[in-house]
């Protein structure tokens, strides 16, 4: 009994200095949807976008010698855009919302072994990123004749092409350390391989180029 308690807090630090778990958060650089007003042959139509400024998540990283690691994060934002079509007698609008769930996975690279207080790094990797929770409601209104107006909702965005993507991901930061918390602020770029939505069009689609600011907390 005796033995086991030794070896396991004798592996206690050496876990701790193998593996680092925590919390990462953010702000995106660039909207999620790219949306744009114009007209068509059936008359105007118009996009409005709103990406909540905010991402949220867990991160979790093996370190590995030479200043080397992997990183993993899982990353969570919310997005929604409207849309309104106006003809000669006939209006419609449609809001649409949905959530993204991110996965990077990222090599990293730590320069400098001293100070250890404050290293920069650099990573790069690939990145995957779902849609969930995705609903769309149109209101369409006749006013030819009497006004009537039907309401539907639908869990498939008419825009929708992709409901999943993958694409590469580079990134560079600074490794704070004060006691045992690391804090790591950092500035990340994703170049997506094909869009979420496309409306046909061409005043609405999703953003293959994503900027994040983001900052983890590790122990």
């Amino acid at each position: 009994m005796r033995l086991l308690l030794l070896l396991l807090l004798s592996a206690s630090p050496a876990c701790s200095q193998l593996f680092s778990f925590g919390v990462k958060g953010g702000v995106p650089l660039t909207d999620f949807v790219n949306a744009a007003s114009g007209t068509n042959p059936g008359g105007f139509i118009g996009f409005a976008t709103h990406t909540n400024r905010y991402i949220i998540g867990a991160t979790g990283e093996l370190h590995l010698p030479f200043g080397f690691s992997v990183e993993a994060d899982v990353l969570y934002r919310h997005f929604n855009y409207q849309e309104s079509q106006m003809g000669v007698d006939t209006f419609a609008s449609a809001s649409t919302t949905g959530n993204a769930w991110e996965f990077p996975i990222l090599g990293k690279y730590r320069f400098l072994k001293k100070p250890k207080i404050a290293r920069p790094y650099v990573d790069a990797g690939v990145s995957f990123d779902t849609l969930q929770g995705l609903s769309q409601t149109v209101s369409s209104t006749l006013f030819s004749g009497s006004t009537s107006t039907t309401t539907t909702s639908s869990g498939t965005p008419s825009q929708l092409v992709n409901s999943t993507t993958r694409g590469f991901v580079f990134g560079g930061g600074i490794d704070i350390k004060l006691l045992v918390i690391h804090i790591q602020p950092e500035i990340r770029y994703t170049r997506w391989g094909a869009h979420h939505f496309i409306d046909p069009s061409g005043l609405l689609h999703s953003d293959e180029n994503q900027g994040e600011f983001l900052l983890g907390v590790t122990f």
